[in-house]
């Protein structure tokens, strides 16, 4: 599912990306995702950067799932003995 996203950019390099459009007889929206896709693999190139290798410990928590379900329930039963009185 393609996103939108807005942004403002110096008028030459609008003005280059059109004419890459042009040139290459495809859209705009491709020239800039492409642009990108090859600006993230130099970068991952240059400085040994693997964003999934950088991400999968993000998931990880200190506390154990039955511990965390426990407290998420134990916080909502307090909310709403609140509003029962």
């Amino acid at each position: 599912m393609d996103k939108i996203i807005s942004t403002r950019m110096d008028e030459a390099v609008i003005r280059n990306i059109g004419m890459l459009a042009k040139m290459l007889g495809t859209s705009k929206k491709a020239v800039l995702e492409n642009a990108v896709r090859c600006y993230v693999e130099k970068i991952e190139l240059e400085k040994n950067f693997d964003v999934l290798t950088h991400t999968f410990g993000s998931w990880q928590r200190d506390k154990s799932a039955d511990k965390t379900v426990h407290t998420i329930k134990d916080t909502m039963r307090k909310s709403q003995e609140r509003y029962k009185r």
